[in-house]
């Protein structure tokens, strides 16, 4: 089967999460025997070029890269707020060069199904049409607009609310449209897929989570007895600054409080200099930027916190931290798309006080703390790896175009 995927990041390096479940399912199809072609959009946040691609990857698929500055350009973003009705955030991948190359990848190939990373792609569909026949399928990382309805829920300010209001709207209006476009859904978990076809999607759909290849995931070698805590993820994305804060401000010296020698571990690419200066306030608090290796920061530290208020999909580095088999302490949006038993797998918690209360037991109880870690990494190899996820996947896609 021979698959054409676009995507508006290239798939490596994988620093974060989007990257890594591009990578991965590009992996997992070819593995599975599909012909995978790639058209991924580097940007100046995410800039890679063919030649920084490892040779597996390259192996996996034939990449075709095409270089946009997606930076946000004071003059258009107020043009687009003023009159247009289209979400900035997505307009910036929209370039006459992607499109050229759109045109000519399948002018001068036939193509089975093409696989749209995201929603940011959507704008690519009316050319997909126009030069082929194949299925359109949207591979839906997270419900877009319920990232941004969360964030503005949360948010003080009234100009950030009532910007992150109207962003949220127009981002729902551009999911809506592109689902009516598209032939085949697949949603990073069943409860994305439910809510996208409350939206309106009444094709053929499929949940088919990130998968991680479990080889490369050999457990910590040891459980960590220090009172350490961490957080990984891109520190550039709004939920994860959100919750941190919150986290910080509600949570933190309540922890402190009975374990005044605990401390918290940042760690992420991308932080601005305002929310490195913010965090840092707090005591026992270490910020410690882009780390070079994920799995050995993670194995150094000891308890996971994932304190999401907002965001959607599903978090890969909990996916991680369960391989490694961590204890995690999560919220309930931290947690979404991960079906596991509160209690067994990992810890989940919305209240300030509970959270702080979780964090407490995982630190001051070594057999609770190991034994979530035990589980959660059982948990993962039954249901997160990548080449089974990715064998369903392309039996769904080989059903789905014999139709």
């Amino acid at each position: 089967m021979k698959i054409l995927v676009l995507a508006n990041k290239v798939p490596f390096p994988s620093k974060d999460g989007g990257a890594i479940a591009t990578q991965s399912i590009i992996a997992g199809l070819a593995n599975n025997g599909a012909q995978v072609t790639v058209l991924a959009i580097s940007t100046p946040k995410h800039c890679t070029s063919i030649s920084d691609l490892p040779q597996w990857l390259t192996d996996a698929a034939k990449f075709h890269i095409v270089h946009v500055n997606t930076n946000i350009k004071l003059v258009k973003a107020l043009f687009n707020l003023l009159f247009s009705k289209k979400p900035y955030n997505a307009q910036r991948f929209v370039n006459r060069r992607v499109t050229e190359q759109l045109e000519n990848l399948l002018k001068n190939n036939q193509f089975d199904l093409i696989q749209l990373e995201g929603l940011y792609m959507a704008p690519y569909i009316a050319t997909t049409r126009k030069y082929s026949s194949a299925p359109i399928a949207l591979r839906a990382h997270n419900v877009e607009y319920e990232i941004w309805e969360r964030s503005a829920r949360i948010e003080t300010n009234f100009l950030k609310k009532w910007y992150l209001t109207n962003l949220a709207k127009r981002v729902k209006r551009m999911e809506n449209q592109c689902l009516s476009s598209i032939d085949l859904l697949v949603a990073i978990s069943k409860r994305d897929e439910d809510i996208l076809h409350r939206m309106g999607f009444n094709g053929p759909s499929t949940t088919s989570q990130t998968g991680l290849d479990a080889k490369k995931f050999l457990p910590c070698k040891q459980l960590s007895h220090s009172n350490s805590l961490f957080h990984l993820g891109g520190l550039d994305w709004l939920p994860n600054q959100e919750g941190l804060l919150w986290f910080l401000n509600k949570c933190w010296g309540r922890v402190l409080s009975s374990q005044a020698n605990a401390k918290f571990y940042v760690a992420g690419r991308n932080a601005p200099a305002s929310f490195i200066d913010e965090i840092t306030k707090f005591p026992n608090v270490e910020f410690c930027g882009e780390v070079p290796n994920s799995q050995e920061f993670i194995c150094s530290k000891g308890i996971m916190v994932v304190p999401l208020l907002s965001g959607s999909g599903m978090r890969i580095k909990i996916v991680e931290g369960m391989f490694l088999g961590k204890a995690i302490v999560s919220t309930s949006i931290g947690a979404e798309g991960i079906e596991v038993e509160n209690g067994k797998h990992m810890l989940i918690a919305n209240d300030p006080e509970e959270v702080a209360k979780q964090i407490i037991e995982c630190l001051t109880n070594y057999n609770l703390a190991a034994n979530l870690g035990t589980n959660a990494r059982n948990f993962a190899l039954a249901h997160f790896d990548n080449n089974s996820i990715c064998e369903q996947l392309l039996h769904f896609y080989k059903l789905a175009c014999a139709k």
